[in-house]
């Protein structure tokens, strides 16, 4: 009885093994695709939820909204608009238009636009990381991963803008929020990207050569 249930446990694990081992492989032959779209639906989202609400469609846009709350602090005046008079709103301009409304639960209206449901920086975060990703598909080994000091210098930008802004030292603005985003989004990629690819290259070449042999 024992032999048998050993012999199960055996089998059992063998096919876990297996399963884990095929996943890996497609997992590391299609990692670039998987960040990919996965960059692509974190900035497509919160740029559908203005699509949504222009189209009444207020239900789908409001769970957009409120999802990306705890991710961004959605401020209007850091945020983009889209359909209305301007792409972006001061909060001096909001408070006149909306008075006591002015907050960042304000989404927009007819007038203003609707708001992209993440800030100014996020957008350019998460715009360049993908447009930055789908351009790696098209260098992969031949791009060398962003050295520290190199990675530094594009973040410092981001970080003495949003450190003046909170100090209240000066008032940051959509272009040094969306410049420093996009650099901060660069660099990222530029790191991580190329190192990412070694490794799946080295785990997708493992699991290749694990499978070949229970075959």
């Amino acid at each position: 009885m024992s032999i048998d249930t050993s012999s199960r446990q055996a089998l059992w694990q063998h096919r876990i093994t297996v399963a884990l081992t095929r996943f890996m492989r497609f997992f590391s032959a299609h990692w670039l695709f998987i960040a990919n779209l996965a960059l692509a639906l974190y900035i497509g989202l919160p740029v559908l939820a203005p699509i949504l609400m222009r189209g009444n469609h207020t239900l789908g846009a409001k769970m957009i909204y409120t999802v990306f709350r705890p991710l961004c602090h959605q401020m209007p005046e850091r945020s983009y608009f889209l359909f209305g008079e301007h792409l972006t709103w001061s909060l001096e301009a909001l408070s006149s238009h909306l008075g006591s409304l002015a907050h960042r639960r304000f989404v927009g209206d007819a007038v203003t636009g609707f708001k992209v449901a993440v800030c100014q920086r996020c957008v350019a975060i998460y715009g360049t990381m993908l447009l930055c990703g789908l351009l790696f598909g098209l260098v992969r080994t031949r791009v060398k991963p962003l050295r520290i000091k190199g990675f530094i210098v594009l973040l410092v930008p981001m970080g003495i803008d949003g450190m003046g802004q909170l100090l209240h030292l000066w008032r940051s603005t959509p272009f040094t929020r969306t410049l420093t985003g996009a650099l901060f989004g660069l660099a990222c990629i530029w790191l991580a990207f190329p190192y990412l690819q070694t490794g799946m290259a080295e785990i997708n070449r493992e699991t290749n050569r694990s499978i070949k042999e229970w075959q």
